[in-house]
C-alpha cells in the first residue's frame, strides 16, 4: 500500500504530501522521540500527538514513510514547515491513537 493509497482508505487530512507513492510495510506508535528513532521499521506510519518540529527530524531518521497525528491534532508552524523542508509526509485523523491503530492495521490486512 501507497500513502497515497492510505490517504484515501482512512479518509486522512493531509497537511503536506511529498511523496504519495511511498510504499507503507507497517505501524509504529510511540510519543517518546527517542524510542520512535529506535524501534519504528522503516517504510512503517507512524502514529503521534507530537507535534513540534522535532517529529519530522525523528521521521526522517527513522525513515517511516508518513507521520499520523492523531487525536485531531494540528502540526504546529515549525512542524509543517519542517515536513514541507525535508518532504516528510505528514497526515491527521480525528480519531483517537487506538481506533487509528486498528483502523491502520485492518487496512494494512
Amino acid at each position: 500500500m501507497t500513502v497515497q493509497e492510505l490517504i484515501s482508505a482512512m479518509d486522512l487530512t493531509v497537511f503536506h504530501l511529498a511523496q504519495p507513492e511511498r510504499p507503507i510495510s507497517g505501524c509504529y506508535v510511540g510519543d517518546l522521540l527517542s524510542w520512535v528513532m529506535g524501534r519504528a521499521g522503516q517504510d512503517c506510519a507512524w502514529l503521534t500527538i507530537m507535534s513540534n518540529q522535532n517529529v519530522a527530524a525523528v521521521a526522517l531518521m527513522a525513515d517511516v514513510s508518513c507521520v499520523i497525528l492523531t487525536e485531531g491534532v494540528q502540526p504546529d508552524a515549525d512542524l509543517l514547515r519542517r515536513a514541507q523542508d525535508k518532504e516528510v509526509n505528514l497526515l491527521g485523523i480525528g480519531s483517537d491513537t487506538f481506533s487509528a491503530a486498528c483502523q491502520l492495521g485492518k487496512v494494512l490486512a
